[in-house]
């Protein structure tokens, strides 16, 4: 029961952080690469299957 607690928690912290850490990398991406660098566009369509962004 300890250890699904322990995995339940660790995804609930990792999703969330893995979403914003890929939508980071996205944007530091797009100012090298300019606006329609398709590396971006693919991070940032991982982060929102991931975990939709609320403010769009």
């Amino acid at each position: 029961m300890r250890r699904q607690l322990v995995r339940w928690v660790a995804v609930a912290v990792a999703v969330p952080l893995a979403a914003a850490a890929a939508r980071k990398v996205a944007d530091t991406v797009e100012e090298r690469r300019g606006p329609k660098s398709k590396v971006a566009r693919g991070l940032r369509k991982a982060a929102d299957t991931v975990r939709p962004d609320k403010k769009r």
